[in-house]
């Protein structure tokens, strides 16, 4: 990266949210609250699945690393959103916008493998029942894990080593509310547009090319499920597929108005509106829908909850039949 007085600047300012200022207090608690939700709901659910032997297949293993990836890439970009949303704390210095574009990009793609890999559990496990604990042994189960993983960071190191090996010299301020690629492409001196074109057809690929991915093994099970003769059948093997085809949807719907989006001219401050989509939403609806549509995570999750329940209730009245201490006699 060149660091030198002009094409370096020691920091940036995300005007992010400024061109909307009657709404900021609003959308700081908007924004707050779905955090906090996001937060507490992708903990719930790793802590579920990490509690309950019975949750440890690889399809909630799967789930607890993309929680764990969702979790991550939350808290890549929405404390920084939420701290621009008051006034005076709008800058972030030059390689904490690296850092930023890094872990947002990395857990971004990783959250894509994720989706794609869950694709592929489901299609073994309908397609291939007699063939699923062989094929999706915890070895390959966290090969494939890992995989996702290091396939999201090193495609987030190359999406920021070639924005910030540009150099920067039209402007200090990011016309966004985190340091995203089209912004902070404005800025730089010279060879934006190339870089522009690099990235997004290096995120066009990834996003296709799991999205077709995911189609392919929902081609299959829907082919499967079709030649069920009852359809109760039909339905109770579609079920355990919707959870993951409701946040499918949800995640590239809401990337494709980011990444896939036709050039056009927009009006100030329009474009992190439109993000906050895919930065916040997504992030915020996904635990929801698993929590919701998963009917064993449900009932461990009451489970749980009772039992927690229960300890405290027997701890609150030690003389009672249902006491800790009665249980031991």
């Amino acid at each position: 990266m060149r660091r030198d007085n002009q094409t370096a600047p020691s920091g940036f300012v995300l005007t992010g949210f400024s061109h909307f200022p009657e709404l900021q207090v609003a959308l700081f608690v908007l924004f707050l609250l779905m955090h906090v939700v996001t937060l507490a709901g992708n903990m719930v659910i790793m802590v579920v699945i990490r509690v309950d032997r019975g949750l440890h297949t690889p399809m909630y293993l799967f789930l607890g690393a993309l929680s764990f990836s969702e979790l991550c890439y939350t808290f890549s970009i929405t404390p920084k959103m939420l701290s621009g949303l008051m006034p005076g704390t709008r800058a972030i210095s030059f390689l904490g916008c690296a850092a930023q574009m890094h872990f947002s990009f990395t857990f971004g793609f990783m959250h894509s493998f994720l989706l794609t890999v869950m694709g592929y559990d489901r299609y073994v496990a309908i397609c291939h029942p007699l063939r699923y604990n062989t094929l999706m042994t915890s070895r390959v189960c966290a090969q494939l894990v890992v995989a996702s993983w290091l396939g999201g960071g090193l495609l987030g190191l190359l999406v920021t080593c070639v924005v910030f090996q540009l150099p920067f010299c039209q402007s200090h301020r990011i016309d966004h509310f985190f340091c995203h690629v089209p912004p902070l492409l404005r800025l730089a001196c010279a060879g934006g547009q190339m870089v522009a074109t690099v990235v997004n057809a290096l995120c066009t690929t990834a996003l296709w090319g799991c999205f077709l991915l995911i189609l392919l093994s929902y081609a299959f099970i829907l082919g499967r499920i079709l030649q069920m003769p009852s359809a109760e059948g039909r339905h109770k093997t579609f079920s355990t597929c919707a959870s993951h085809v409701a946040v499918v949807v949800v995640h590239y719907g809401c990337a494709s108005v980011i990444y896939l989006q036709r050039k056009s001219p927009r009006a100030a401050g329009a474009s992190a509106l439109i993000d906050v989509s895919y930065t916040v939403f997504t992030p915020f609806l996904s635990p929801i829908i698993f929590s919701l549509r998963s009917k064993d995570l449900k009932n461990s999750l009451w489970k749980s909850l009772r039992k927690s329940f229960t300890i405290r209730n027997a701890n609150f009245w030690p003389g009672s039949s249902f006491s800790c201490r009665s249980a031991y006699r």
